[in-house]
């Protein structure tokens, strides 16, 4: 059962015991949405089972409605963001039940669960307070076209209750309307990137991420470019925009390896913002400038790069700004951000001590600025920028601030200015590494070159002003484009310079939004011009192209009328009366002034609709733009329009000793760089000289090869100066020095970004310090560019998304409706719509159809018409739905959708049938071959049956043969042997001669114990005559001796049990041997002993006699005897063994390894707990436990020596000691899992109770020795040691170690990943790493078990990488959630190498096993075979004492007196070191 089954489940069990708990009434509260004036509320009570009908009339009834109209009843759940209508028959109490619980009681609205009744399509539907239309339900409006009524009204309504329920985003068909909350929503999480991948748009929620996988999938399918346009007014949310959009692109790629310039591509954006945005009125976040960021892709969807453009930016902002506006953020990210280091080291002043900051200097946001400082930094390192190069940056950003601070003041003769003061003009000059002297000269004096002379001539004071400002904003322009150039060529792939390889893009345009502010000047023109320009594109591809497509095709269209600025465009740039044309003439012209450019403007447009004239005294013009008319001032329109810095203001920057300052200011930066590499190589063959007249050469080179090593060198040099590289992963030894990589920027990759943004290069010839012909205007630029921006986008397939500033107070969550409105009319939403919904989206000409459809099509079908509209017809498609014109097919994306979907499910309905067609073959062949297998199999069993009777008869007969043999010479020995036996025996009086048992042929008598015969037996005559007397004597003796042994009695449970053994032992030995029937009459007679060995002796012999049959009752005194003396040496070893005392045995069970274990197998018993009820089931399983752990080493986990007292919220280092080297807590749960819930299915994804979560918590803190998990469900252990672990103030992978984890996860090969992530283990603390490893050694034994408890190594990662690997509280939340997947990726890398480990160590003490038991087997097996050979030699004795040998022992019998012929003592003794070895081992 999955995990959402198990929550359905669960939810219904819980609304199972709900029903059965329910009153018989039940109060429901309804609130109204009727356009009448209605009670805010109704309390309704109705029973468990009324529908939602039922409870519509009783409401109505309530209310008083007209229940004549149709009305719906809704269920809203705000937690979730949606509202659902309810069916007639659906069961509000049900719904109810489903709620939190407090809601469910009177449900109030501010729970967010509740019911409306709102009208269907009548009176108090929404839309009918504007025009009284009906509309659909809610859960249609995620489309404006699938609005019933379209006015702007109905346009209006729906955006706003979106609105209201944080729906920003609706569609209108394929273009995306997004209002700007001003507040970040948590909508744009990594799981809504992969949850609209690759989905149609439409079929999902409206969202910004669905644009952008529409665009990535179609550039893939289509292999084509594709655009997506962002425009709106300003503060309508386009940056913001922008950024999601690039996200969602950058992780879409996942195939290859590109992170690299994914994390290129995510750092360059907050570069750019802090350098090119500020804060305005409008928006807190406004773009000064514009750009378009294309990203590119190879043909399998990898990101490769991406090139950044950007347009026009707003210098002027830099010198001057209205009220309640910043300038740029970079200037208050490095005055507030910037360490009491980087302060001294720029000579930061505080802001309100800046010129060109005074204008707004309460900074209520420091702590955000220090933030966003930060987050620069991070950027800039993800672009490229070296330590080096962020500090030139910021000492050029403060040398642009003290430039506003130098003032100026009349000289005494009144003739020339002096700048002052003295210490911002060394602090100035100190910044930019020039010369004081030459500084002040350019800043109070011109130069000016006539036909004979050069004529030096000093600044007016407001001269003098403008030269500062213009040195001010030229040196920030510089620096942007110096930024701008670099981070595209970090951005560079070295494949984009070679034209074989061919790529995709997808470029996104972030430009600046239409402004009407209280003073528009130059810049806004700019701006409101480029937003014209983006409006007729837009128009065009809507409306004029689709419209005129239709009247091409012939189908039947009513044209849509729209509002077109082509005439607002020609106004502002069509030559030559444009108002860009007449202000470039009026800038060439010495003598013009704003005035006279402002009369030309009015007598040569004064008849244009477009241009309002205004009163002679207002030095303004009005112009109609498509948003509405904007008035500008005409002041510094031309002084803008001609901003450039003056030669002897370049020359002064270029002697600055600074590389970079050089680097900024020269005009070509291709130019800059060669020269960079000459000036190096002069240099360095200066130091060359030097030296070598300072010391002999050791070196003779030849002057070929000494200018090769001098270039090589410059090249070297001159890298270096550049200080940009492309992003790297960090080594670990980049903490302690900074590597330059090899792949930095050279001549060609430069030129080749230089060719990529052509159109931004002329601004780089106002820096030319000898000009020869007039540099183009701003204006002339800017309209090159942005028709060259315009050009680029008309190439690719374009994607629309209109953004809409919700309020003009950036107020969060407030819609005003008068402001969006206007925006919607200005931007022609409702004609959009229309023509959007009665429009046709798919087109396909009719090869394409019969291309793409050619499955639902006829075999015989063609492109003719006929055939298309028969299929279309065939589907049941109206015929308002969908047209085919004269070469095309027009179609709606409704129905396009419905032929896709047939079309998948035709396809897929011929796939079943090939596949069916192929399993049907495929199992035919392999029955074929299965079918021969067997008749083969049979054929050869058949011949190898018949061979086998005929060798096994053979082999009877020989075994037969063989044992009559065998039989007939043991008979002979036999014989022998009791001669001599009886012989001995008769000669010491132990039987009578007259025995006739003894004198037959057949019988066998075992030899004798030494006990009983103290002379050594003698098969041959000694010849010595032996005395009879004596003999028997001292049988007589003996015998006395064992009737006084019979009189002991047993009174001691274990010699019955020694006495049990013995005589098992006695029988096993003759059951091994070739008895006689004496032998088998011995055995049978041994039953159960009695108490007495008298009686025991009585009783037996009493057995003999009843079993003797007539003719061998002559030999049951012989039986009796031998019985004697086998019991008497048992009796005399038990009294040793009592007088000797009781033995203690000391069991050495303490191992010499921790790998040497005593494993023996045991049936457990394993508690595991029901996800349903709780209660416990016990399952029987086998188990492998070592012996010497389970009986000897017992382990205390509570005593004095508890380190702490508290266990949860506390470092680890305070929970352990030498003692205990894991916390006792943790152990103590690990155990408890172990040994009862490692088969509980999602045993550390589901939760426990809280209640008991809570209530083991205090138990384990107060007093842990009450604390008794086997009274809680495994859930709630589990629970708490995931709560134990997020409780840490560090975690177990320390705050120190994150960043490292992180960079070893992002190696490209899994082994470097592993050596990296076990040598950061290395540097963790003792008892981090200690508890680690216990940790990770109980997720393996979990994930052992993943059949079971379904949890594998991926899942364990993802739940415990929060707990244990996490970022430190200080990072960005937005930040760390991207690390998500390395996080989890680093746990996982350790839990599977463990469990590689764990598996071999387990397989190898398996084999280790398995090698020991044959070669003891081997051994025991030896040693029989030895005592069975030499039975005609060795004594019972000396046998009795091999079998004795316990095998551990291992040691061979010494036998040396013995004939060892038939024994191989060399192999036994290997067999006993190999034995040792593999214990050893093991």
């Amino acid at each position: 059962m999955s995990v959402s089954d198990g929550v359905v489940g669960a939810a219904s069990l819980d609304v199972d015991q709900q029903q059965q708990q329910q009153p018989q009434a039940v109060f429901l509260q309804i609130y109204p949405r009727l356009s009448q004036d209605k009670a805010a509320c109704c309390t309704l009570q109705v029973s468990p089972g009324a529908t939602a009908a039922m409870v519509i009339q009783k409401a109505g009834a309530t209310l008083g409605l007209d229940m004549t109209s149709p009305y719906a009843l809704l269920e809203v759940r705000q937690a979730e963001g949606e509202e659902r209508r309810l069916g007639d028959t659906e069961m509000p109490v049900e719904r109810v039940l489903l709620w939190p619980p407090g809601a469910r009681k009177r449900h109030p609205q501010e729970k967010g669960y509740y019911f409306i009744l709102q009208a269907q399509g009548g009176e108090g539907a929404l839309g009918s307070e504007m025009d009284g239309g009906g509309v659909p339900s809610l859960e249609e409006y995620d489309d404006l076209c699938s609005l019933s009524t379209l006015t702007e009204d109905t346009i209006l309504a729906a955006l706003r209750l979106r609105f209201y329920k944080h729906n920003i985003y609706t569609y209108a068909r394929g273009i995306l309307v997004a209002i700007n909350p001003f507040k970040f929503l948590p909508i744009y999480n990594p799981k809504y990137v992969m949850m609209y991948n690759n989905q149609p748009l439409g079929k999902l929620s409206p969202h910004i991420f669905a644009v952008a996988d529409v665009a990535y999938h179609t550039m893939l399918k289509q292999q084509e470019n594709q655009c997506v346009v962002i425009s709106g007014e300003s503060g309508s949310g386009k940056t913001q925009s922008t950024n999601f959009l690039i996200h969602c692109l950058t992780a879409l790629s996942q195939k290859g390896y590109s992170s690299g310039v994914k994390r290129t591509i995510l750092g360059a954006g907050p570069v750019l913002e802090a350098f090119g945005n500020a804060k305005t009125a409008q928006n807190n976040n406004s773009s000064r400038f514009g750009k378009f960021i294309r990203v590119n892709y190879l043909k399998s969807g990898v990101v490769r790069g991406a090139v950044v453009e950007k347009y026009l930016l707003e210098k002027c902002r830099l010198v001057f700004r209205a009220k309640n506006e910043r300038n740029y953020h970079v200037f208050y990210y490095l005055l507030v951000g910037a360490s009491k280091e980087e302060q001294r080291e720029f000579s930061l002043l505080q802001p309100e001590d800046y010129t060109y900051l005074q204008q707004y200097f309460h900074l209520e946001d420091a702590e955000d600025l220090r933030h966003e400082f930060e987050r620069l930094h991070q950027a800039m390192e993800m672009v490229g920028f070296l330590p080096s190069t962020k500090k030139q940056i910021f000492s050029m950003l403060s040398a642009i601030l003290y430039l506003g601070n130098v003032t100026y003041t009349q000289s005494e003769d009144g003739q020339a200015l002096e700048a002052g003061p003295a210490d911002v003009l060394s602090t100035l000059s100190d910044l930019l590494k020039v010369k004081q002297e030459l500084l002040v000269e350019a800043l109070t004096k011109r130069k000016q070159t006539t036909a004979n002379d050069k004529l030096v001539l000093h600044y007016t004071l407001k001269e003098a002003v403008t030269a500062r400002d213009s040195m001010a904003k030229s040196l920030y322009s510089s620096l942007f484009d110096w930024i701008v150039l670099h981070i595209n060529h970090a951005l560079l792939n070295r494949r984009d310079m070679e034209e074989a390889v061919s790529c995709l893009s997808i470029g996104i345009l972030d430009i600046f939004g239409f402004e009407d502010f209280q003073t528009n000047s130059f810049e806004q023109f700019c701006i409101n011009y480029a937003n014209e320009k983006l409006q007729y594109y837009f128009n065009q591809h809507i409306f004029k192209l689709e419209q005129k497509e239709y009247q091409a095709e012939g189908i039947s269209w009513s044209t849509i009328d729209y509002t077109d600025n082509l005439g607002c465009i020609h106004l502002i740039s069509q030559k030559p009366t444009g108002l860009f044309h007449l202000l470039d003439e009026e800038s060439n012209l010495p003598q013009a002034t704003d005035d006279t450019l402002l009369n030309k403007f009015k007598q040569q447009h004064q008849d244009n609709p477009y241009f309002v004239p205004t009163t002679v005294m207002l030095p303004a013009f009005v112009i109609q733009h498509f948003a509405g008319k904007v008035k500008y001032q005409i002041k510094d329109f031309r002084k803008k329009n001609t901003d450039h810095m003056r030669p002897d203001i370049v020359a002064l920057l270029r002697s600055s000793e600074r590389a970079f300052m050089r680097q900024l200011i020269g005009s070509d930066p291709v130019a800059v760089f060669r020269w960079g590499i000459l000036r190096a190589t002069i240099r360095i063959i200066a130091a060359f000289n030097e030296a070598g007249s300072r010391r002999a050469p050791t070196l003779s080179l030849s002057s070929h090869e000494y200018i090769i090593i001098v270039i090589h060198l410059a090249c070297k040099i001159q890298v270096t100066t550049i200080s940009v590289f492309s992003p790297h992963r960090k080594s670990k030894a980049s903490k302690h020095k900074q590597l330059i990589p090899t792949n930095l920027m050279n001549s060609r990759s430069l030129k080749h970004i230089v060719g990529l943004t052509l159109h931004d290069r002329a601004s780089r010839s106002l820096l030319h310090p000898h000009q020869r012909k007039k540099p183009p205007s701003i204006s002339a630029q800017f309209q090159a560019s942005l028709n060259k921006l315009l050009e680029t986008v008309g190439k690719a397939e374009p994607f629309f998304i209109r953004c809409i500033r919700s309020n003009a107070e950036k107020k969060e969550m407030l819609f005003d409706n008068a402001l969006v409105q206007q925006q919607l009319r200005y931007t022609g939403m409702l004609e959009t719509v229309r023509i959007q919904k009665s429009g046709y989206n798919a087109k396909f000409t009719f090869t394409e159809f019969l291309e793409q459809f050619k499955v639902l099509l006829p075999k015989e079908a063609t492109t003719a018409p006929e055939d298309i509209a028969n299929l279309l017809q065939k589907m049941g498609l109206g015929q308002s739905t969908y047209q085919i014109g004269k070469t095309k097919v027009f179609l709606k994306e409704r129905e396009k959708q419905h032929l896709q979907d047939t079309l998948n499910k035709e396809v897929m309905r011929h796939i079943v049938i090939l596949q069916r067609w192929f399993r049907a073959c495929l199992s035919r062949s392999h029955f074929l071959y299965k079918k021969d297998a067997a008749i083969r199999i049979q054929r050869c069993w058949r011949a190898f049956r018949a061979d086998t009777r005929c060798r096994a008869a053979t082999v009877i007969q020989a075994a037969w043969r063989g044992s009559q043999k065998r039989k007939d010479y043991l008979r002979k020995r036999n014989s022998t042997k009791n001669v001599s036996l009886y012989y001995h025996l008769v000669v010491n009086g132990i039987i009578s001669t007259t025995c006739p048992l003894y004198l037959k042929a057949h019988t066998h008598i075992l030899p004798l114990p030494t006990a009983i015969s103290p002379y050594p037996l003698s098969s041959e005559g000694s010849g010595q005559p032996h005395n009879p007397s004596i003999r028997i004597s001292r049988a007589a003796r003996v015998s006395e001796k064992w009737n006084a042994s019979l009189e002991r009695e047993i009174t001691n449970i274990n010699e019955l049990r020694n006495l049990d053994e013995f005589l098992g032992n006695q029988v096993g030995y003759l059951s091994r041997t070739h008895v006689s029937l004496t032998h088998l009459v011995f055995t049978s007679g041994l039953g159960k002993p009695h108490i007495s060995y008298k009686g025991l002796m009585k009783g037996y012999q009493n057995r003999v006699s009843s079993l003797a049959e007539a003719k061998q009752q002559t030999e049951v005194q012989s039986v009796v005897n031998l019985f004697q003396s086998v019991l008497d040496g048992f009796i005399r070893g038990e009294i040793k063994r009592a007088e000797a005392g009781p033995v203690k045995v000391v069991l050495n069970r303490v191992r010499q390894t921790p790998l040497d274990h005593m494993f023996s197998t045991y049936q457990v018993n394993i508690m595991q707990s029901c996800d349903l009820c709780g209660s416990f089931i016990w399952g029987m399983e086998k188990a492998y436990m070592c012996s010497g752990d389970l009986l000897f080493t017992p382990i205390s986990y509570w005593d004095d020596g508890v380190p702490g007292h508290l266990h949860f919220g506390v470092q680890v280092c305070v929970l352990t000691s030498k003692t205990y080297p894991i916390p006792m807590v943790v152990q103590m749960m690990l155990e408890h899992v172990e040994m009862n819930g490692l088969y509980t299915e999602g045993i550390y994804r589901k939760s426990g109770s809280a209640c008991h979560a809570r209530e083991l918590h205090q138990l384990l803190e107060t007093s842990k020795t009450r604390a008794t998990l086997e009274k809680y469900s495994i859930h709630t252990v589990t629970g708490l040691v995931k709560r134990w672990l997020r409780e840490l103030p560090e975690p177990l992978l320390t705050f120190s170690l994150y960043n490292d984890f992180l960079h070893a996860v992002e190696l490209p090969e899994q082994s470097e990943q592993l050596r990296a992530v076990y040598q950061k283990l290395d540097d963790l603390p003792p008892s981090n790493f200690n508890t680690l490893e216990r940790l990770v050694f109980h997720l393996v034994r979990v994930a052992k078990e993943e059949e079971h408890n379904r949890m594998s190594a991926n899942s364990l990662a993802i739940v415990f990488a929060p707990c244990i690997l996490r970022s430190p509280d200080t990072t960005d939340p937005f930040l760390s959630m991207k690390d998500i997947s390395k996080t989890t990726t680093c746990v996982e890398i350790l839990i599977l190498e463990q469990f590689r480990r764990y598996n071999e160590k387990m397989q190898e003490i398996t084999e280790l096993e398995f090698a020991e038991a044959l070669a003891v087997n081997k051994l025991m097996l030896k040693r029989q075979n030895t005592v069975i050979v030499l039975s005609g030699i060795l004594t019972h004795t000396i046998y009795l004492q091999i079998l004795e040998k316990s095998s551990s022992e291992l040691d061979v019998p010494q036998m040396d007196d013995l004939n060892r012929s038939d024994i191989d003592m060399e192999s036994e003794r290997t067999l006993i070191e190999r034995i040792k070895s593999i214990k050893e081992e093991k």
